[in-house]
């Protein structure tokens, strides 16, 4: 029975870490036959785990997604990665429903891990400093960002209750076709078109009472000049928010989700695109500087335009690769 449980353990370890696999290919790796594959699936089945047959000639399992979260299997570094992520969320978020979800999320990932990585875990103490630019910002809601995503995403037309600022009650109803999800000097909108007023609006987030249910689907309209980020900068140029004309801009998409970005941006433009990637629209004296302000992310990026920007990552990239090459040597102590 051990030997099968950690053989099942092995199996999902591996299904985790590609999207399809071939019963031959989970077969060799296992060292075991295409029939015990066939018997232990059926087994991870019966445990909750969504895994589908992929046809074709040589057929295959994948991992889907289900509707409920089944046990995951992590390695040691995934583990100390994710509680570090969970206990920096509780530190940046204090006070918030995010705070308090991350805090209970990582006592229970502390309960299940082996003592070599509790004690690890137990060592680590994150205190948050918001930067000075970020003390204004306002709490949104996690569970209204994710229904505002949500309808962007599915075209959805939404009816909302809007207060027209912080102190007010939010008491005047809205429909609107949601288009985009962002962020703008540490405060959330979204950018609609008012369906009572025939033309765009922004709204910010934490003033925004979504209701229920949802209206029917809308075909997307062309948002005024042309995207998102120009749209944006013209709506706010001239007021409290006002914009500065960069001679150098660029637009990257990041590994990232919106939330995590946003408070680190400035006055850049970011686009939620998922939970896991967001568009970055920036702005810097020079190319140079601008790559090395995006490259601090710490992430994959993918450049989409304009063709100077990508140039400056490819100038940044021999440069920092030279200064690897590159060493000192060693001097004695100082007399």
């Amino acid at each position: 029975m051990h030997k099968t449980s950690s053989r099942l353990l092995a199996l999902l370890s591996l299904l985790q870490t590609h999207r399809d696999w071939s019963g031959e290919d989970l077969a060799g790796r296992l060292d075991i036959t295409s029939r015990t594959v066939r018997r232990d699936i059926d087994r991870l089945r019966e445990l909750g785990y969504p895994i589908t047959t992929v046809k074709g000639p040589a057929g295959g399992y994948r991992l889907e997604a289900g509707t409920n979260l089944p046990p995951l299997l992590f390695d040691d570094g995934q583990a100390i990665a994710l509680a570090v992520a969970l206990q920096t969320a509780a530190a940046g978020t204090a006070g918030t429903a995010v705070a308090e979800d991350a805090s209970r999320a990582l006592e229970t990932l502390r309960q299940v891990m082996p003592p070599r990585l509790r004690h690890r875990i137990d060592l680590l103490r994150i205190t948050a400093v918001q930067p000075t630019a970020a003390r204004d910002t306002l709490q949104v809601d996690a569970q209204v960002l994710m229904d505002l995503s949500r309808v962007v995403h599915a075209r959805e037309e939404l009816r909302f209750d809007y207060a027209p600022s912080s102190s007010a009650s939010a008491d005047n109803p809205r429909r609107v076709q949601p288009h985009h999800l962002v962020t703008w000097r540490h405060h959330w909108y979204l950018v609609a078109w008012d369906l009572h007023r025939e033309d765009w609006r922004t709204f910010r987030v934490d003033r925004i009472r979504p209701r229920t249910p949802t209206g029917p689907r809308f075909a997307p309209r062309e948002l005024p000049g042309g995207n998102v980020s120009t749209f944006i900068t013209s709506r706010f140029r001239g007021n409290d928010g006002t914009t500065t004309d960069w001679p150098c801009q660029g637009e990257v998409i990041l590994r990232l989700p919106a939330a995590n970005v946003a408070p680190f941006a400035q006055d850049g433009i970011v686009e939620e695109l998922g939970s896991r990637h967001c568009r970055l629209v920036l702005g810097s004296w020079s190319w140079t500087g601008l790559a090395a302000a995006i490259g601090r992310f710490d992430t994959d990026i993918e450049v989409i335009g304009p063709p100077q920007l990508a140039t400056a990552f490819g100038d940044l990239a021999a440069r920092y690769a030279h200064a690897a090459r590159t060493t000192r040597p060693e001097t004695g102590p100082a007399r």
